[in-house]
């Protein structure tokens, strides 16, 4: 019998001590001599030198590992804002996830960001309450802030140990052990510690056991019964009934420790093993799903890629080259397992989503003329035939609606800045389209505008940390050199009033195509094409895609060229085209007519503002706050524990480039910030 299998992502946010743990959890299932830490540049999952420079986790990274007899893939999403993708893509290929919540800060931001990325997606989640190795720090007030803010009913089931203010180990609610250091420093059962001897924190081991006990009879009749006599209820039992309790959306199961001290890692990974669901099965013709696109230097491009079934080297498909991916090294295997996740190469590009199937008439060429010969000679084989066909339309299909579904992970995230690059050399030109072009495929929330008439480009960015990112990976990984303009706000322009009807002409050689169309202002962001009903009936169907799209790409670029038009509804009334007419003719001929029908004066600016979450030391909270003030900003919610002064506030994108920078000297680099769109609002400039 193979190994059971579990994908898990880890969340959390900013800072919260993600990759710490990451790097705890490789430690203790031997994966790793010793943890690398995140200040030092040295931890294993974040390899790429602006990870290192930043301190952040910026790529999904991947590690395997075995823990009492299961298999392991892990994956350490970002948990910085921009990088949001990121997480999403992961979340398609794992069953289960940890969430990190600090001690220190408690839920924050991109914390309850995530535990909804993980609801939607269905994911089982377990938590972690990191930084307890410092004892100012409350786990009680940690667990309420939970309940409080996640909605969710916490059972712990480890409990932190002080010994003259230092931690010193955890206690074991399920096992009802006690866990500490070996003097190689990985995390084993203290064989001298009984919680029947009444040691140091046995009683209140016991009542987190019994609390976990009443949880868990809400979902197991024998725990149930056990409990309403007063009879204790043995820990196999109470593991079934926290399994159960374990996919309710009610509860969630808390680990409790210190990834930086390494205490309470053990017991999270048993945890893992325990109370994750297993992998699904597929479909027997599927060889499996993209979930990432990687890049290295050297090697090209690679697919990260979910396996949907077992298969041998031998069988593998044609030009098809599978291996293991840690961090950023490629190790060859000879086998796959369905459900388990690998590096894959293959001799063509693939997609963000894309199902790859198995072909599975593998006879030689002979053979299956053979057997296209009889498949011919029978009315019933020739059925069979045709159901072969609709099952290929049916998985060309379902391949649509998987890219689509990386189509609404790239619609889920608002580009809001655009900045403009141009190649050093003309000589450069197809290398950097080429680059940018497959960058864009990589992360579904970077877009690129491309402007032909000029030669440069624009590129489309959720903020800043991912811009800067995308530049020096261009340089490093595709040895692009680029000219990179100063960042500027992506606005949105709005459309002011019914315009139109306007007509335009366009002609190339015998070529004509002519348009009439008008515009009206819609209350929503969204777009809306009318044709009349003479075009419909009479344009081929590639004519009729051909206008809609260039009219949709019309409004990416704007009419004022500070942001996409949004909220508006164009109405084709005529359309002309001369037979063999191009796709860029219908594209110059919609786009220039659009540029006729709306003026200047027909749009409205509207500007990004965004929200702003900051916490700093009480003593900074006066310059931090007027510097918020200096910038527009209007703070709306204050508060603290006489140590940490908190407050929330509503800033004009525009107002805070380089705030990093700003916040860091007037703190000392105390203050943590997080952002996230608030909504657009009419510029005041």
């Amino acid at each position: 019998m193979s190994q059971p299998i579990r994908n898990i992502a880890i969340l959390a946010h900013v800072d919260a001590g993600k990759t710490t743990l990451s790097e705890r959890i490789l430690f203790a299932a031997g994966e790793v001599r010793r943890p690398g830490r995140v200040e030092d540049g040295l931890a294993t999952m974040d390899y790429m030198p602006e990870e290192k420079e930043r301190g952040i986790t910026i790529e999904s990274g991947v590690a395997h590992f075995e823990w009492k007899d299961s298999w392991f893939n892990f994956i350490d999403t970002p948990g910085h804002v921009d990088f949001g993708a990121e997480v999403d893509m992961a979340l398609s290929a794992v069953e289960g996830a940890v969430l990190v919540v600090s001690a220190a800060s408690g839920v924050e931001t991109q914390t309850i960001a995530a535990f909804k990325k993980l609801r939607e997606a269905g994911v089982r989640t377990i938590l972690f309450v990191n930084k307890l190795d410092n004892p100012d720090y409350s786990l009680d007030d940690t667990l309420i802030n939970i309940e409080e803010i996640l909605g969710v009913r916490p059972v712990l089931m480890t409990l932190p140990q002080y010994e003259n203010g230092r931690m010193t180990g955890v206690l074991d609610v399920l096992s009802q052990s006690r866990l500490t250091h070996s003097d190689t420093g990985e995390e084993v059962v203290d064989d001298g510690w009984n919680v029947e001897d009444g040691w140091d924190g046995s009683r209140e081991l016991k009542q987190h056991y019994a609390e976990a006990v009443e949880f868990a009879s809400n979902f197991d009749d024998e725990v149930l019964k056990l409990a309403m006599d007063g009879k204790r209820v043995p820990p196999k039992m109470l593991l079934r009934g926290l399994k159960e309790l374990a996919k309710s959306n009610d509860y969630a199961l808390c680990y409790a420790g210190s990834a930086m001290e390494g205490f309470g890692v053990r017991s999270l990974v048993t945890a893992l093993t325990f109370f994750l669901p297993d992998v699904p099965e597929f479909k027997t013709n599927e060889l499996g799903q993209v979930i990432r696109l990687r890049h290295f230097k050297g090697v090209g491009e690679i697919s990260l890629f979910r396996s949907h079934t077992d298969m041998e080297r031998k069988a593998w498909p044609a030009g098809f080259e599978f291996s293991r991916l840690k961090a950023n090294l490629l190790q060859p295997v000879d086998e796959i397992r369905s459900g388990d996740i690998y590096a894959m190469r293959t001799p063509f590009e693939t997609e963000l989503g894309q199902v790859i199937y198995i072909d599975e008439r593998r006879e030689p060429r002979d053979e299956r003329r053979e057997a296209r010969d009889e498949r011919r000679e029978t009315r019933d084989e020739r059925r069979e035939a045709r159901d072969e066909r609709r099952e290929a339309r049916d998985e060309r299909r379902e391949t649509r609606d998987e890219r689509e579904d990386a189509e609404s992970i790239r619609d889920r995230y608002q580009p809001l800045l655009q900045t403009r690059v141009e190649c050093i050399g003309a000589e450069d030109y197809a290398h950097v389209e080429k680059s940018l072009a497959t960058l864009g495929r990589m992360d579904p929330s970077f877009r690129v505008q491309h402007d032909l008439d000029g030669g440069f480009w624009y590129l489309h960015t959720v903020g800043e940390v991912q811009l800067e990112v995308l530049l020096a990976r261009l340089k490093r990984e595709f040895g692009c050199e680029v000219k990179a303009g100063s960042p500027e706000v992506r606005w949105q322009e709005r459309l002011c009033r019914n315009v139109g009807p306007v007509e335009n002409t366009f002609q190339l050689g015998p070529h004509k195509i002519s348009i009439k169309l008008s515009a009206t202002p819609l209350d929503s962001d969204a777009h809306d094409i009318r044709l009349s009903a003479e075009f419909l009936e009479t344009a081929p169907r590639e004519i009729l895609a051909g206008v809609r799209s260039a009219l949709l790409e019309s409004t990416e670029v704007g009419i004022l060229g500070k942001g996409p038009l949004v909220g508006v509804r164009f109405e084709v009334h005529e359309f002309t085209w001369t037979e063999g007419a191009l796709p860029p003719m219908i594209k110059k001929a919609c786009a220039d007519g659009v540029m006729k029908l709306i003026k200047p004066a027909d749009v409205q600016l509207y500007e990004p503002v965004m929200e702003l979450s900051l916490e700093c030391p009480v003593n900074f909270a006066g310059l931090v706050t007027g510097d918020i003030q200096a910038r527009d900003g209007k703070v709306k919610e204050i508060g603290g524990d006489g140590k940490t002064h908190f407050l929330k506030a509503d800033i004009p994108l525009r107002k805070i480039f380089g705030y990093a920078t700003g916040v860091r000297s007037i703190s000392k680099g105390t203050a943590l910030y997080s952002m996230k769109l608030l909504g657009y609002r009419p510029a005041t400039l």
